[in-house]
């Protein structure tokens, strides 16, 4: 399979009377988008806003981030079973917009949705700020339930980031990025001696708004599976987490998977990447048990000789991280794990909640706790009263000469588990 990503660099987003791409400037028509938008009967009214790198502003709360992309070629669309049908995707080509996203808002779906500083110290917690933000402003129709609230956020912003890319169709790109991805008989045949490696992707599917869904398929209940690492580059995984917002994986770090880019990039020089096994998290021990023995189990008929594991979310799932190393681990399987850590403001404290002996290569992205004060912002897109309710933050975090004081597990994707972000651990 081979997949070609052609790449526009945005160096602005601007309102107007056409949606078009031009010179690096991302023109949107507001009207057209806002109408594409309202097909859903559950959106009572949008709106929307722009944040550029280096501003005044403050984006909250924030549901999803989404990277704007959209195919030129090959087969499917796009985020399928949302934007596009059901198709395969990961291959041809698919334009994506870089330096840009979309930023999901308006009224809170729960309380776990999070920040996006454009500046001051809140902004070197998440590579967002670095980038040219359109927020579409979300408001549901009165009496509508939380979980339909959360698909018709979530909808809206995979259908706004496939908008904004299509402006890019028959353009040249800035650059392009080829990967290729071999099948499991040609890797044997190709790369005989090099190390077997592949990847397990710990998702959230707990229920309660902490899921996540593969071809629109929300994975609660399924056994763990293989996907290729070409469909999750291309918008196969969809983030549909109301979990903390510091280490819930967007669906912006879906399609930009370092673990997966990493190992992409190095396979068949250094290493025979075999591809990407998706591991449930669930909130119960039987079902935990299920997924960690599933999946290590065809890690062990992959014949595969190291994996990776990252975890999503913390607390709970810190034992299906440990079940998944444990196992692994016991099968003959070098495993390394990537986590965060939640060791409270000063530290001290254990910052896992579960642990295992044969956890003895671990990678960890920051302490969730880190407390920070952040400035008063000439501007706020959204609300800033959610900041009382959102995780990290707290009744008294708005002070009165407007800072913001919370835990960095209230800016979103500061410790990203999958190491997008810059406290993370890297082998130089």
């Amino acid at each position: 399979m081979k997949l070609t990503l052609n790449k526009f660099h945005v160096q602005d987003i601007q309102f107007a009377e056409a949606s078009s791409f031009c010179s690096g400037v991302l023109y949107i028509n507001k009207a057209e988008l806002a109408e594409y938008l309202m097909e859903d009967t559950n959106i009572r009214s949008v709106d929307f806003d722009i944040a550029r790198p280096g501003e005044s502003v403050r984006i909250v709360p924030i549901k999803d981030v989404v990277q704007p992309r959209f195919k030129q070629s090959g087969s499917g669309q796009v985020f399928p079973g949302f934007v596009g049908d059901v198709e395969t995707v990961g291959n041809g080509e698919t334009n994506v917009l870089e330096d840009c996203a979309v930023a999901t808002s308006g009224k809170i779906v729960a309380f776990q949705e999070g920040i996006i500083d454009m500046s001051g110290p809140g902004a070197e917690f998440n590579s967002f700020s670095k980038m040219n933000i359109l927020v579409p402003l979300i408001y549901p129709v009165e009496g509508l339930d939380k979980h339909t609230h959360e698909a018709t956020v979530r909808i809206a912003g995979l259908k706004t980031a496939a908008y904004m890319a299509k402006t890019t169709l028959g353009l040249e790109p800035d650059e392009k990025e080829v990967f290729e991805h071999e099948s499991i008989l040609e890797m044997g045949q190709k790369y005989p001696h090099l190390p077997k490696v592949v990847y397990v992707d710990m998702v959230q599917c707990q229920g309660l708004m902490h899921d996540t869904y593969v071809y629109g398929l929300n994975v609660k209940g399924i056994l763990s599976t293989m996907i290729g690492p070409l469909e999750v580059l291309d918008g196969a995984i969809i983030s549909g987490n109301c979990a903390a917002p510091g280490h819930k994986n967007a669906t912006i770090h879906h399609e930009n998977n370092p673990i997966i880019l990493d190992l992409l990039r190095r396979h068949g020089k250094e290493l025979c990447f075999v591809g990407v096994l998706l591991s449930n998290e669930s909130a119960m021990l039987k079902e935990k048990k299920r997924a960690a023995y599933y999946t290590s189990s065809l890690s062990q008929l992959l014949g595969v000789d190291g994996v990776i594991v990252s975890e999503e979310g913390g607390g709970n799932p810190e034992t299906d991280l440990m079940f998944n190393c444990r196992l692994h681990e016991n099968k003959g399987i070098k495993t390394v794990l990537v986590t965060d850590e939640y060791c409270g403001r000063d530290g001290a404290s254990q910052g896992l909640a579960d642990v295992t002996p044969e956890a003895d290569a671990v990678v960890t992205n920051g302490n969730g706790n880190q407390f920070v004060v952040l400035p008063k912002m000439e501007r706020v897109i959204g609300d800033i009263e959610t900041v009382r309710i959102i995780t990290g933050g707290n009744v008294d975090s708005i002070g009165e000469d407007g800072t913001v004081s919370v835990e960095i597990a209230a800016i979103m994707g500061s410790c990203c588990e999958m190491g997008y972000e810059h406290m993370t651990t890297r082998l130089r």
